[in-house]
């Protein structure tokens, strides 16, 4: 089963559990600070996708099969559960509400949609591969070697999250970058998964961000007739790490709302 960080509720909890999906490269760590804020009134469980962070490694890296280990997490701390999954963990999220809607009560869908980009994210593993290791002990001096490939510090910052600097055999990346590199089709493509989920589902977006075009409206909404959509300023598709109090926010008023009958 994949590897899960348990952010208990604060008390007695008043709302369904609560999984998150992070996105390529990162880790269930990522959401450390939003997971526990959330965890207020729910059990709130992060998780790090196959081929990341400690979870297993796998040859195979498609969205039936991330969307499957998913299914897995639910069933064990009980379902249905509320799902969040942000850019490839939201496509996971997806591909799971499509085929296994009974598991999930509400879904948030992170800026993405269920379509099939054309970018590429392959430049960030060969930069990840080109950071020399050797006698390497501070993500200090990780950030200095890795901005001779990578300008932007952000981003820089995000991807060395990843880094294990006290591994046994010495710094390595928590990251099966092989798979990755080999499966990228898949992670920016998408399956063409037929089915509905008619259950409530919020895709929130950066306003900045270009990954949720208008015109894929048509496609969301075919597949998710209960979609609702809402969009966070001045954030990029990073939104929950741009505005994290806003992103919060948002997730908690989506999630907490009682149906209407």
């Amino acid at each position: 089963m994949l590897n899960l960080i348990h952010h208990p509720a604060a008390g007695s909890p008043s709302h369904p559990p609560l999984v998150i999906a992070h996105g390529l490269f990162g880790s269930a760590r990522n959401w450390g600070v939003i997971a526990r804020r959330l965890a207020d009134s729910r059990d709130v469980y992060a998780v790090d996708m196959r081929n990341h962070g400690d979870s297993p490694r796998a040859a195979s890296h498609s969205y039936p099969d991330l969307a499957a280990d998913l299914a897995e997490v639910i069933r064990h701390i009980g379902a249905p559960a509320d799902l969040l999954g942000h850019s490839m963990g939201g496509k996971a999220a997806m591909q799971l509400a499509l085929t296994q809607p009974d598991l999930i009560r509400r879904l948030i869908v992170a800026d993405i949609a269920p379509i099939a980009y054309t970018h590429d994210q392959t430049r960030h593993i060969d930069a990840m591969r080109a950071l020399d290791l050797t006698h390497l002990t501070t993500r200090a001096e990780a950030d200095q070697r890795l901005s001779a490939h990578i300008d932007d510090a952000a981003l820089r910052a995000f991807f060395l999250q990843s880094l294990d600097l006290k591994a046994d055999d010495g710094p390595r990346w928590r990251l099966n970058l092989d798979v990755l590199e080999a499966e990228m089709p898949n992670i920016v493509g998408w399956p063409g998964t037929e089915g509905q989920f008619d259950r409530p589902t919020l895709f929130l977006t950066g306003a900045n961000s270009a990954y949720v075009k208008p015109e894929y409206r048509d496609t969301i909404r075919a597949h998710f007739p209960a979609a609702r959509f809402a969009r966070i300023p001045d954030a990029g598709h990073w939104l929950h790490a741009e505005k994290p109090r806003e992103f919060e926010e948002t997730v908690r008023v989506f999630l907490n709302t009682p149906s209407q009958s």
